[in-house]
């Protein structure tokens, strides 16, 4: 029997106001994130991939409660965390972290290396102040820096060696479950390879379980066991990574990975070029909130919004939020 998943997201909402007037009163509301469910079991990687404003990053910081989600559930580990307080979040957050996409804006220029990373020791009281340092330096040497680093300042560092200080800071409390939000896009091709083997080796010590955020599809195959594909906040496809990147069923998956470039000139793919601008999540169209862009679209689309189902018997793994089997 299968174990309970160690994050189970259902129906998550989060809307944003958009104020207005005189009196700065609400005129409407961007949706973000609009019902979105997933699952992550523990020491697996699921990507989650799609444009820039599909909501990707607002549902990463959602499940992390950097923002209060407007509805749904949010399962840790068996509990609940959209009703908690933030008090009542506080021993949750050692087990859940965040790599965020900036190193050089989520590390303060103020502080040390020695001071960022013991930040979580004090916080949550693990340890006397004397022991700190030598668990800031066995931080250090985890990501691959010199213990010597810990006396220098964010600023001092590559782009590279800051997302190492990025992921020390979110290993310091041992999570469980770690967000990473697109932790590889601001960096150099070959320092991304460096940094992915890096998460890579510290899931296999660690047995961490990865939210992996990105809008490149090469990056998350290399990483992802699953992966999910978000269109205009929702959820339109997801499968196995091997499955969907051999056979998607979404026209919109379809489209994303025909941009993937090709290493070898013969092996050309044929490049699906989508119509039209993505819709405002404040005005979001009706039914299909893909159909305005996309070729296979039918009357059904525009009034009928799709749910997931599993689009083949023999796949019972994918899910496709598609009316039609294309």
């Amino acid at each position: 029997m299968p174990s309970a998943p160690l994050l189970e997201v259902q129906d998550l909402r989060m809307f944003f106001p958009v104020r207005g007037g005189l009196w700065h009163r609400t005129r409407a509301w961007c949706r973000a994130v609009d019902g979105v469910s997933l699952t992550l079991r523990a020491g697996e990687t699921l990507g989650l991939v799609g444009e820039s404003g599909c909501g990707k990053s607002t549902l990463g910081k959602a499940i992390v409660r950097l923002h209060a989600p407007t509805s749904g559930q949010i399962r840790f580990n068996g509990t609940d965390l959209v009703p908690l307080s933030q008090r009542a979040l506080k021993p949750l957050r050692r087990e859940l972290q965040m790599v965020f996409q900036d190193p050089g804006e989520s590390l303060n220029a103020r502080h040390s290396v020695a001071e960022l990373l013991a930040e979580p020791f004090a916080i949550h009281r693990i340890g006397t102040a004397a022991e700190r340092p030598a668990r800031v330096a066995a931080l250090l040497e985890r990501v691959g820096l010199p213990a010597s680093a810990a006396d220098r300042f964010p600023f001092e560092f590559s782009g590279g060696q800051r997302q190492r200080l990025g992921i020390a800071r979110a290993l310091a409390l041992n999570p469980k479950l770690i967000i990473c939000d697109e932790p590889v896009s601001a960096l150099d091709v070959s320092i991304q390879g460096q940094i992915l083997n890096l998460l890579l080796d510290l899931q296999r010590e660690l047995g961490l379980a990865y939210l992996f955020i990105a809008h490149d599809l090469a990056v998350v195959k290399h990483v992802s066991d699953r992966v999910a594909v978000m269109y205009l906040g929702h959820i339109v496809e997801t499968a196995d990574a091997d499955a969907l990147y051999r056979r998607a069923a979404h026209p919109y998956t379809r489209a994303l990975l025909s941009a993937i470039p090709v290493a070898t000139p013969r092996h050309r793919s044929t490049r699906v070029v989508l119509g039209g601008d993505v819709p405002s999540p404040i005005h979001p169209p009706t039914g299909c909130p893909f159909h305005p862009r996309c070729p296979h679209a039918q009357d059904r689309c525009r009034l009928e919004k799709p749910v997931l189902r599993t689009p083949s018997p023999d796949r019972p793994e994918h899910q496709v939020a598609c009316h039609f089997d294309l």
